[in-house]
């Protein structure tokens, strides 16, 4: 794991200049990122969509909540961002959070304000709390919020999933209908079809945004490795759980 130091922050009327709407620049497609990720679909996505952009991600930042309830943040086997991020090779900066409303925000702020980038990207895609609140972190840091996935098509995330042959698995279930057997199920058409169909009764959303279900990323085109599972325990409370991933290792692909 490696941590970036902090670089000078633009003063404030750099900051008007950067986000005039008519200021066109290079810089534009050429930003220094740090992409937030968890090890999930949506995260893994966006990082890969922000890099056929052609921006240059120069860490990964992981949040670790002290709680599993957070508002902001994904739990399930979030210590598994440093196997996602040598994978991808690129560096991780891990921070803990508190996972309280609100003070969960600060810390994300200060776990970015050490960091010498342009750029957040997050895989927010319908979450007005999540964005909103990314938003006036980065307002206040003076630097671009990017949302490769926002307000895309739910069915089209997934396919485009399949279609990367990016292979994720369900690993928290926490709707409606959603039973311990879907925890280390994989993403595929029938996964999907049955997404569909819950959808259909009990409007859990087709990609989890509301928190439905969390997903670990085990394989993807940009990955140098992948992830395999060495030694998972399902976890069962009431209507709800996750698979606990006690031991994985990177191997060759």
């Amino acid at each position: 794991m490696t941590r970036i130091r902090s670089g000078k922050q633009p003063d404030r009327q750099e900051c008007i200049l950067l986000y005039q709407p008519n200021h066109h620049h290079k810089w534009l497609f050429d930003l220094r990122v740090a992409a937030l990720v968890t090890g999930g679909k949506d995260s893994a996505l966006a990082l890969y969509r922000a890099v056929l952009q052609g921006h240059k991600v120069v860490c990964l930042v992981t949040m670790v909540p002290q709680r599993a309830d957070s508002w902001m943040f994904h739990s399930p086997n979030v210590h598994l961002a440093d196997l996602f991020a040598e994978a991808v090779s690129i560096p991780l900066v891990k921070a803990d959070t508190s996972g309280e409303k609100e003070a969960e925000v600060v810390d994300l702020k200060q776990a970015l304000a050490q960091l010498s980038i342009d750029s957040v990207v997050s895989g927010a895609i319908f979450s007005h709390y999540q964005k909103e609140r990314i938003d006036g972190i980065c307002k206040e840091l003076c630097i671009k919020h990017v949302t490769p996935l926002w307000h895309e098509d739910p069915l089209s995330i997934l396919r485009e999933i399949l279609e990367l042959k990016m292979k994720t698995i369900i690993v928290g279930a926490y709707a409606n209908g959603l039973t311990q057997q879907w925890l280390g199920r994989e993403i595929d058409e029938n996964t999907i079809n049955d997404l569909i169909e819950l959808n259909k009764r009990f409007e859990v959303s087709i990609v989890g945004e509301g928190g439905e279900y969390e997903t670990l990323v085990l394989d993807a085109p940009f990955f140098s490795k992948r992830i395999k599972l060495i030694d998972t325990e399902r976890i069962w409370q009431g209507a709800s759980g996750y698979l606990l991933v006690k031991k994985a290792v990177l191997v060759a692909k």
